[in-house]
């Protein structure tokens, strides 16, 4: 009796944890449940979001270049191809609302920013909010959950913004040496170098590699992809028509020691064969700074009178375009002598105290010596860089941002200065202006 009265405790006992299990089991079902039901609602109101930024950057890159276009045309006629910064916004914010609807969203729920300030922005944050019925089964009822997803989308500059794209970098004419293309001064150069290189060492430079387009560029890249030894396609600074490599090598030492009397430099430590023109980048042999009829580099109607003799100067003195030196300075402080930004930031350039010295640039706020010290380290930047994007680029981030990075670095206020004088100087007619940007999602 004691025996078969245990056996029947236990069995009860038995029945009574399976039904705890089947408890615990059905709760955690339900749990799950719940928690599928909220990450579905997330995971589609993320994707309205990521959809409704990217259909808001599609109408600004769209419309971008139109905010650069003058206001009036020549007889002062209104110019219908100019886009005020209050309608390019307008269009932007349409379509971010249009994409959340048609992804499910209601109007009400979507909040659409711009980061960026100023009159051309390039980001757009949509933040879009609502919510989820999640059903409780068990219980039978429903409890409503909020959901929140943002999504940042921006344009995104080319290293070669504002270059045809028929070749890749240099559109303009070419001559050839021992059968090799490129820039027609950098020929002339060569040539100089190539006579004193005999004259001086009894050298006879060769030359096995000059301009070369993206296509060139990516059938060496595929052969040999590494990146030490080879730029990725559209990176070269072959595609501007600047770069030679000479030899033998039996002249590198002579090359070395004297390149740079004709206006060539190394690029690279490791390439002792690799030497880049330095003169002219951003001029109108790149298609960069339009020529007036005196010769004179031209200066955009959006400069200040009173600035207009210092900015000819500067870019007569160190060879940069004047409307390339106008466009920053519009960008860096609206042509405010006296500007400061919280970062320390000084003057109508907007110098760093610490490249000011290095500069030898005495008072920032001196309009004149800024300019002149601006253009300086432009040409320096243009020389090192051989892209007039990529000179920007570190005029606002840096040289070694830029050469961290192999290229514009992923800094939204970098890209965002960098699109917006790229976009000044096609609104001033100097380069064909083009707007095939790329959209990249960031949040």
């Amino acid at each position: 009796m004691t025996v078969r009265s245990r056996g029947a405790g236990q069995t009860g006992q038995a029945a009574i944890l399976m039904l705890g299990a089947l408890a615990a089991l059905l709760a955690g079902t339900l749990i799950l449940f719940g928690f599928g039901q909220a990450l579905g609602a997330r995971g589609k109101h993320q994707r309205a979001a990521d959809l409704a930024a990217v259909s808001a950057a599609q109408v600004m890159r769209r419309h971008y270049h139109r905010l650069f276009e003058p206001v009036l045309l020549e007889d002062g006629v209104p110019n219908p191809r100019h886009l005020s910064t209050p309608a390019y916004l307008s269009l932007a914010r349409s379509a971010a609302e249009r994409g959340a609807r048609r992804n499910g969203v209601r109007t009400q729920g979507v909040g659409v920013e711009f980061p960026d300030k100023g009159f051309a922005p390039s980001r757009v944050t949509v933040t879009v909010r609502g919510g989820g019925d999640l059903r409780l089964p068990a219980a039978d009822r429903r409890r409503r959950v909020d959901v929140r997803a943002r999504a940042t989308a921006e344009l995104i500059p080319s290293e070669d913004v504002g270059i045809p794209a028929d070749r890749g970098g240099y559109h303009g004419p070419l001559a050839y040496r021992q059968g090799e293309p490129m820039r027609p001064d950098v020929a002339l150069a060569f040539d100089r170098m190539a006579a004193a290189a005999r004259r001086e060492a009894g050298i006879y430079l060769s030359i096995t590699s000059g301009f070369r387009s993206d296509a060139e560029q990516a059938a060496l890249w595929a052969a040999n992809p590494d990146p030490k030894w080879v730029a990725p396609p559209g990176t070269s600074l072959h595609r501007y028509g600047t770069e030679l490599d000479l030899g033998p090598p039996a002249a590198y030492a002579w090359l070395a020691a004297h390149s740079r009397r004709f206006g060539f430099v190394r690029r690279y430590s490791w390439e002792p064969w690799h030497f880049g023109y330095g003169r002219n980048n951003g001029s109108a042999s790149v298609g960069y700074a339009r020529r007036s009829s005196d010769g004179r580099s031209a200066v955009p109607s959006f400069v200040p009178g009173r600035f207009h003799d210092a900015i000819v100067r500067a870019s007569q003195r160190w060879n940069v375009g004047a409307a390339l030196l106008a466009a920053q300075l519009y960008a860096e402080s609206n042509f405010n002598p006296f500007a400061r930004s919280p970062a320390g930031a000084q003057g109508i350039a907007q110098f760093m105290p610490g490249t000011a010295a290095a500069l030898g640039l005495r008072n920032p706020y001196d309009p004149g010596e800024a300019i002149d010290a601006q253009a300086h380290l432009m040409r320096d930047l243009l020389r090192r860089f051989g892209s007039v994007p990529l000179a920007l680029a570190a005029y606002n981030a840096g040289a070694g941002a830029v050469e961290q990075h192999g290229g514009i670095p992923p800094y939204p206020e970098t890209r965002a200065y960098v699109m917006k004088i790229l976009g000044l100087l096609g609104g001033a007619g100097d380069i064909p202006f083009r707007t095939d940007f790329e959209i990249r999602l960031v949040e």
